[in-house]
């Protein structure tokens, strides 16, 4: 009995393997069908998106010689190429598109600088830079950082470029040439922002938001606040526990690494304005980060205070103002309009420039 037992057994596991065997092999195969096909329509859609944008233009080059400084005449050319164009090939030859192509032309004039890693979306992004180093800047960055269109928008939005160069350390007149010539860049101060635009946190209505909730706030959101910080980070936790020699344990509430500065970047949460106890515990934490976890090929770890407001006086007569890699620096939980960015951010370089003069004037004493 115990014989046959075990020989119905085993011939109930073969055909239960036979049945499973055969839908384990054909979801195998579909999956491999399915990675060419995902790949081939990737690979099709930017070989297509490459040929439009080389199509667009072609097609501003031509309007554009034939119109020259003939307004008049380019209006009507325009309403006649829109007419015919639309009857021939369908949508997308408004006189609105065909006076984009042109303006592609006029803005990208040498076709072989036209890059195929954007979209026409992009490129209509970027016809909106009017002042060539920001419009160079952000289709640079759209490229080496992968940025959607979407996200494109979103940085010239938020004055991405105009906050990076209120953070440089630099002299005045050479900000704007070290953010370009400075390749790669290597330094925090090219990196870091102040402020930074939380807007995607949905915040604005609620005023009384605790730390924790801006904390769970920014992991909901990571993918953008990664956007947010800039090129190179990487997260790494949350929370993180750090244990000193006599067992009393700490928690560094976002810890990120930047492979550009090849260091460990440890954020500190505030909902209130900067105080000296957030410069001394951010600096504790950055001495006890490096002490514990950083590795010996990683650089000094950089501490962040991320606060709702900061008092350059704290920032002035604190550690802050002597040590290079500890920073203060404020979010704005909404999109502010551009009006209010530029006052911002230009009391932020005002404020660093005064600081270097201060230092060298103390340097000359």
């Amino acid at each position: 009995m115990d014989i046959q037992n075990e020989n119905r057994n085993s011939m109930s596991s073969e055909l239960e393997n036979a049945k499973v065997m055969p839908f384990t092999a054909d979801q195998k195969i579909y999956e491999n069908i399915k990675a060419v096909l995902t790949e081939s329509r990737s690979k099709m859609l930017t070989a297509i998106n490459s040929v439009m944008v080389q199509v667009y233009w072609e097609i501003g080059h031509e309007i554009n010689n034939a119109i020259g400084k003939r307004a008049e005449y380019g209006k009507e050319l325009l309403q006649f190429l829109a007419k015919r164009l639309t009857a021939d090939f369908g949508k997308g030859f408004k006189v609105s598109n065909l006076r984009n192509m042109r303006q592609f032309h006029q803005t990208f004039p040498i076709r072989y600088a036209v890059r195929s890693e954007l979209s026409w979306t992009h490129y209509r992004m970027l016809m909106r830079v009017s002042e060539p180093n920001r419009r160079e800047f952000y289709l640079n960055e759209s490229i080496e950082s992968g940025w959607t269109a979407r996200q494109l928008e979103r940085q010239i939005n938020s004055l991405f470029y105009e906050r990076l160069l209120a953070t440089q350390k630099s002299g005045k007149g050479n900000v704007a040439k070290e953010i370009f010539e400075l390749e790669p860049r290597t330094d925090a101060d090219s990196i870091l922002k102040d402020p930074y635009v939380l807007e995607f946190l949905d915040l604005k209505e609620n005023k009384d938001y605790r730390e924790s909730e801006l904390e769970q706030a920014l992991i909901d959101n990571l993918q953008d606040f990664l956007l947010e910080l800039g090129k190179g980070f990487s997260f790494v936790a949350r929370q993180k526990r750090i244990t000193t020699d006599y067992g009393k344990h700490y928690y560094i509430d976002l810890v990120f690494y930047n492979y550009i500065l090849k260091c460990f970047v440890i954020i500190d949460l505030k909902t209130s304005d900067l105080s000296f106890q957030d410069v001394g515990q951010i600096d504790f934490y950055t001495r006890l980060f490096d002490d514990k976890i950083k590795q010996d090929n990683d650089a000094p770890t950089i501490g962040i205070v991320l606060c709702a407001g900061k008092d350059e006086t704290i920032a002035k007569y604190s550690v802050l103002a002597d040590k290079a890699n500890l920073y203060a620096a404020n979010y704005l939980s909404y999109l502010p309009t551009e009006d209010e960015l530029k006052t911002e951010i230009k009391y932020q370089r005002e404020t660093i420039e005064r600081r270097l003069l201060l230092e060298k004037e103390g340097d000359a004493e």
